[in-house]
């Protein structure tokens, strides 16, 4: 199993711990791997993120997202789609969706790229890092294609202040 993670000023996605259980007869056998992690051993600017794979820094990002939400704790990435909308805001759509919490007014958060109204970005690249958003974390097109293909269901999400 290959650990991954994204380290951030709000947000980690951790590996997370798999037991595996194995029978022969009245005997049971039961195995467990947790994963550890670690301090991060360099400076990690507000609102960026920091992919890993085993410990090793794969690629560093910057997101915007909205001040306070999500709110600290753990989640699971529970689904994904190319591309989406959103149902609160009309004529606002964006590609790479990585859902893994439910903002406070019922609606899903999750990492995706900039999104357009009507056909427009709401924000440039340059102003990632903002708190710029409405409850996701907005990345560059490049780094949300990222996230969608590293992080799929299961992965943990660890947000932290």
């Amino acid at each position: 199993m290959i650990n991954r993670w994204l380290v951030g000023a709000l947000i980690v996605l951790t590996p997370f711990s798999a037991t595996a259980h194995a029978s022969s007869g009245d005997q049971q056998t039961t195995t467990t791997t947790t994963t550890v992690l670690e301090a991060v051993s360099f400076p990690v600017p507000k609102q960026s993120g920091v992919g890993r794979r085993d410990n090793e820094v794969i690629r560093t990002f910057l997101v915007s997202g909205m001040k306070g939400q999500p709110k600290r704790g753990n989640y699971t990435v529970f689904s994904q789609s190319a591309s989406s909308y959103s149902p609160e805001l009309a004529g606002v759509t964006f590609r790479y969706m990585t859902r893994f919490a439910i903002g406070r007014n019922g609606g899903n958060i999750g990492f995706h790229e900039i999104p357009l109204r009507n056909g427009k970005p709401m924000q440039t690249v340059e102003q990632l890092g903002a708190f710029l958003g409405s409850g996701c974390l907005r990345s560059s097109t490049e780094d949300a294609l990222f996230i969608y293909r590293w992080a799929k269901p299961g992965t943990r999400v660890v947000v932290v202040p």
